[in-house]
């Protein structure tokens, strides 16, 4: 019988379909027997799963089986996390290369942005809790510690996450033929917020920057309150360190 600590250790789900292959099906092999003998297993997980036989199968050239195994991961990563997680933007992800290589564009178009979209999103409101979280702590009593802010905030992977596939993407939109002026501000401003959280300030002045001198360009110019927020953030936090 399986126990449930393997299933609570999905260290083969780490492992990419490049660099050794041989060891790498091994190891999603021995992962799917598992999942596969443990009804119980959670939607996340099977998640993971599928998304690390998706990347396996680009690896090994089969696109058709990485499609279906990527649909299955944002198909198990929506009904676990929701529609509008994060979660679901790996999946997404990869699709979209897939579509890109194949010259798919208006497919690849379409998932990218719905990608920049999720963290866009997912950032904000984690920008939002960080203020509250801090707002929290400045008016809590020193004698309380149960008025302190209990906010939940982004991890370190979390960020790291987000900065590679943002990254990718703002290189694709900036490299690209045509102008996403509003995505590519979005992906600038995301990629701020990100730095800022983890306390990169200096980085994160000069995206916002980009993004702010991005937005004024754009037809409707909602955004430049919230990049314009963002920098008066940014550059409190400098302040207090020069």
């Amino acid at each position: 019988m399986t126990s449930r600590a393997a299933l609570q250790t999905p260290v083969w789900l780490k492992i990419p379909g490049a660099g050794r292959p041989r060891q790498a099906a091994k190891y999603l092999s021995q992962a799917q027997w598992i999942v596969l003998q443990s009804p119980d297993c959670s939607a996340a997980l099977q998640s993971k799963l599928h998304q690390g036989l998706g990347l396996f199968s680009i690896a090994e050239g089969n696109v058709d089986q990485a499609l279906y195994h990527l649909a299955n991961d944002v198909y198990l990563a929506t009904a676990e996390f929701g529609l509008n997680s994060i979660e679901v933007s790996g999946g997404y992800f990869h699709m979209a290369n897939i579509f890109f290589h194949q010259n798919q564009m208006d497919a690849a178009d379409s998932l990218y942005t719905e990608v920049s979209s999720l963290w866009h999103a997912w950032l904000l409101s984690s920008l939002h809790g960080h203020q509250r979280a801090l707002q929290a702590q400045a008016e809590a009593s020193p004698f309380n510690e149960e008025e302190e802010g209990t906010e939940e905030g982004t991890t370190e992977a979390q960020r790291e996450r987000g900065a590679r596939m943002l990254s990718a993407l703002l290189e694709l939109r900036e490299q690209g033929p045509l102008q996403h002026l509003g995505e590519t501000t979005q992906i600038l401003h995301s990629l701020a917020i990100i730095h800022y959280l983890g306390q990169g300030y200096a980085k994160a002045q000069e995206l916002g920057m980009k993004a702010f001198d991005l937005a004024k360009q754009l037809p409707q110019q909602d955004s430049l309150e919230t990049i314009g927020h963002l920098l008066e953030l940014i550059n409190a936090q400098l302040s207090q360190t020069t």
